[in-house]
């Protein structure tokens, strides 16, 4: 397990953009933590290393947003997935079998579904209100 501790959304992005040289086509990146926590601060700086000009925003009412690349990097929200048929709506697996680079906030809803050599990312405050602690496991 690695632990980083980041000052700011733009450090936190700054590391994702780093963390970004270690992904290929089919890793899938598993992320925990509330609201407010960074997870998308996490996948913009990841769209921003993978050399992506897009606008990175959270899909919790679209549920998917594919922002292209090659491989593709797409950023699911699991919030209001709660049965089997509903993550099968959501493209999941279809892009899992395509190799994008798969980013999924709320993965705890769907951890039964996660490849087994998922990457497990937990964000979480620290002891100043900009301050966060990650464990990557």
């Amino acid at each position: 397990m690695d632990i980083i501790e980041t000052h700011s959304y733009v450090e936190t992005e700054e590391f994702a953009r780093e963390f970004s040289k270690n992904l290929k086509s089919g890793s899938v990146l598993a992320f925990f933590g509330g609201m407010g926590m960074g997870k998308t601060a996490f996948v913009r700086g990841l769209a921003k290393g993978l050399g992506l000009d897009c606008e990175v925003s959270s899909p919790t009412f679209a549920i998917v947003n594919d922002y292209g690349g090659s491989p593709a990097l797409v950023h699911f929200d699991m919030y209001r997935i709660t049965s089997w048929e509903d993550l099968y709506t959501t493209g999941f697996f279809d892009y899992l079998d395509a190799g994008a680079i798969l980013c999924v906030e709320w993965s705890e809803n769907i951890e039964n579904a996660l490849p087994e050599n998922t990457t497990r990312i937990e964000i979480a405050k620290g002891q100043n209100e900009n301050d966060r602690i990650i464990k990557i496991y």
